[in-house]
């Protein structure tokens, strides 16, 4: 063979080996290539479901009793100030900003008035001693029409020890019989009522109940007994409880909310229902339909409520009234969000502000019923077509939220054929803030005995303010009746009367 076929042999069968070590090579490098593309589309997946975490947690940050369910009490200070709203508002922001402190100009003034003169305790008459011209000295002689000035003072308050002594007197039968003691608790109704007061309608801690008895009262007493006359004043208070529960049931209209509530730091749910003439509260162990619903009762009349899942299974849909207060916050999150769900948002928000504006001319006297009527069939009728076109754009956080707003069409409108009924649940969500502020100070309670007191205690408080009682008398009148085992007094009784 010559040897420059011997010398192409050898280079063709190099060629052979690095081409065999070029692919093997190339393959090699598209495996690698395929695995990194794999790791990139990983990564990219994962860089989506950040962002949009990043997204809905930055959506979550700027929540605020404005824009969602959360309670005034969350926000922050100068949450307000910072608070995004509308062009309107921003300008009716800045012509407040101009007003000077205080009372406005044409505002009518607020007096102290003088009480009859069948309420005065003392009365003492000042004469002048000389005249203010010559100095010659005045007779005492009354005046048809005195300057008068009231002072208004608390006398020198103690605490008042009474010692019951029960005897044993021997019969001439031999027999010694003893007087039965009418009640063995170391302290009377009234400062029951007192203690209650404090620690249930006013929220003093019992350490400072115990403080201000001592400081103002003189009253010895230690934290158990302050817990011990909870437990018994809660007994005394459950018939009148159970009462209201009564009223509030049979009440043709009744509103409804929910709050947390803490027991031994595990979360609760704390819920009120309120209708005009009486407010209860209850504390469960969750919010589901099959434990809330021994406290809704016999669910009878209109409820006014949010849109929370668990009252589509309690209420039916033609007695309810969505809360438009809700809504409004709910079109506000929208219109604070970029793209088409902020041109969704600020068309909801000025269909909710003209219901809003008709409905306060309404209840002002400058619109009719029937103008009412006429006036909101047409918004009526674009809130809904707009909620349809805003489900059927897909939006994310929008579509599925307008798609249940349509999903309670029916109890949307209520309060147009209901003069009785009114279109928001500002009603409950004012009657649960005095719990929402108590459970920041207390952080809920340790037992269900203490559940049981802060039900009782302020479904008491609220109902006796709307029926006009004085909540202390009230009180007092509970526990009197419990140590002396009588009946219980009636929360409603001129009004069950009638």
């Amino acid at each position: 063979m010559d040897w420059r076929d011997q010398r192409i042999a050898e280079l063709e069968a190099t060629v052979a080996r690095k081409s065999a070590e070029l692919k093997a090579a190339v393959a090699v490098g598209n495996a690698r290539i395929n695995e990194l593309e794999a790791e990139l589309a990983a990564k990219d997946e994962r860089l989506d479901k950040l962002e949009r975490l990043v997204a809905e947690l930055s959506r979550r940050l700027d929540e605020n009793s404005g824009n969602s369910h959360r309670p005034p009490s969350s926000d922050g200070p100068g949450a307000r100030g910072k608070r995004k709203t509308k062009n309107k508002d921003k300008k009716r922001s800045k012509t407040n900003a101009r007003r000077k402190q205080g009372a406005q100009r044409g505002h009518r003034g607020h007096h102290r008035g003088l009480l009859p003169p069948e309420q005065v305790g003392h009365v003492v008459d000042h004469f002048p001693a000389e005249c203010d011209d010559c100095g010659a000295d005045l007779p005492k002689k009354e005046d048809p029409e005195p300057l008068r000035i009231q002072t208004t003072e608390v006398p020198p308050i103690r605490s008042e020890v009474t010692e019951d002594r029960y005897h044993v007197v021997t019969c001439d039968c031999g027999c010694s019989s003893r007087a039965k003691p009418v009640s063995t608790s170391a302290f009377g109704p009234r400062l029951m009522a007192l203690i209650t007061l404090f620690t249930g309608v006013y929220h003093l801690s019992r350490r400072r109940t115990v403080a201000m008895l001592g400081d103002v009262l003189g009253v010895t007493i230690s934290v158990g007994a302050v817990s011990a006359m909870e437990s018994r004043a809660s007994e005394a208070m459950k018939p009148a409880a159970d009462e209201a529960w009564d009223v509030v049931e049979q009440a043709r209209v009744k509103h409804a909310d929910a709050t947390t509530w803490l027991h031994k730091g595990a979360t609760r749910q704390l819920w009120v229902l309120a209708s005009s003439l009486a407010t209860v509260f209850r504390i469960v162990v969750d919010g589901s339909a099959a434990t809330i619903r021994p406290f809704f009762g016999a669910c009878k009349g209109i409820l006014v409520s949010d849109r929370a899942t668990v009252f589509v299974s309690l209420w039916k849909m033609k007695l309810r009234q969505i809360c438009w207060s809700h809504l409004l916050r709910k079109f506000v999150s929208f219109s604070e969000r970029d793209g088409p769900a902020k041109q969704v948002g600020n068309e909801l928000l000025e269909l909710t502000g003209l219901l809003f504006d008709y409905w306060h001319a309404y209840k002002d006297g400058k619109l009719s019923k029937k103008k009412l009527l006429e006036w909101m069939a047409p918004v009526r009728k674009q809130m809904e077509a707009r909620l349809q076109r805003a489900v059927d754009a897909g939006i994310e956080h929008v579509s599925g939220s307008c798609a249940d707003i349509l999903a309670h069409r029916q109890a949307l409108w209520t309060f147009l054929s209901r003069d009785d009924v009114e279109p928001t649940n500002n009603h409950a969500e004012q009657e649960i803030r005095d719990f929402v502020l108590w459970r920041k100070r207390c952080f809920g309670a340790q037992s269900e005995r203490g559940h049981r007191y802060a039900e009782r205690v302020m479904t008491v408080a609220h109902t006796a303010r709307k029926q006009n009682k004085n909540a202390f008398s009230f009180l007092t009148a509970c526990c009197e009746a419990h140590l002396t085992n009588a009946a219980s007094p009636s929360l409603f009784a001129a009004e069950l009367a009638a």
